[in-house]
């Protein structure tokens, strides 16, 4: 079985994973939630198996071009939501989230994207692109889920101020996209700046140089560093917090798809 295939069944059971847990938003049977959870746990796995295949196929990391890197996001995607789900049990975020992941899948599977494996570019020869990219994306992926529980905030907090009960508490929500945020941050300071200002200067002699996804990367950094500040330092919580978290989530899915296809520089190659 090839990896085109497992990307299909991948696909097939994320889709799945979406639709048990709609049918769970719709019903409130438990039991669907958890069906959707487990189709989405074995997506996971599938997905795993294509990525180390296409790595093996290819020779080189899978998230080269902008077919490998939506399959990865996607991975890493499902990744933080499996991990805030079984620790959390924000269930009622599932099919939000699903539909994220399945976007990116079938971006992923658009003619317009690429399939095959190339040989790398001078500069994507290096193991730096490991350790930049993959934490980078993993660190985006919680940012993603922190999207969602975000938006879910302010939809709750606006039905509490209505005297109307949430499933989820308003509470809980603000929670865990702090907590999804407090994980996503680092990872990304680490991969997105760290390690990339590394391998800059590994690759081209220099740690910065204001190349748009760099620049747009750092306005994603200081957005998520905003919110970590007025949340810890001056106590912001609820619907001001969301703000920037959202804020912050589509800074970041600017400098991943709006600096690809609108702003040309040294990383239009991912």
């Amino acid at each position: 079985m090839n990896e085109s295939t497992l990307f299909l069944a991948t696909f097939i059971l994320y889709i799945i994973s979406a639709f048990s847990y709609f049918s769970f938003l719709f019903s409130k049977r438990e039991n669907l939630a958890k069906i959707g959870f487990s189709f989405a746990f074995v997506g996971l796995f599938i997905h795993t198996i294509a990525l180390l295949l296409r790595t093996f196929e290819s020779g080189h990391a899978p998230f080269t071009n902008m077919y490998e890197s939506l399959s990865f996001f996607a991975w890493s995607s499902i990744l933080a939501y499996v991990i805030i789900e079984f620790k959390y049990k924000i269930r009622k975020a599932g099919p939000y989230f699903m539909l994220i992941v399945i976007a990116l899948m079938a971006l992923a599977s658009s003619p317009l994207m690429p399939k095959e494996a190339t040989p790398l570019v001078p500069a994507l020869q290096s193991y730096w692109l490991w350790l930049h990219v993959s934490v980078t994306l993993l660190g985006e992926a919680f940012f993603a889920v922190a999207f969602i529980t975000s938006i879910m905030y302010l939809a709750a907090d606006s039905k509490k101020g209505k005297g109307i009960k949430s499933g989820l508490s308003a509470e809980k929500l603000d929670s865990v996209s702090y907590k999804c945020i407090a994980i996503g941050f680092p990872l990304f300071t680490l991969g997105g700046l760290v390690f990339g200002m590394i391998w800059a200067y590994y690759a081209w002699g220099r740690f910065w140089s204001w190349d748009p996804k760099e620049t747009w990367s750092l306005i994603t950094w200081f957005v998520f560093a905003l919110y970590l500040h007025t949340r810890i330092v001056m106590g912001w919580k609820g619907r001001r917090s969301a703000y920037v978290a959202i804020i912050g989530f589509l800074a970041a899915l600017f400098t991943y798809f709006g600096v690809n296809y609108l702003l040309a520089g040294l990383h239009s190659y991912v």
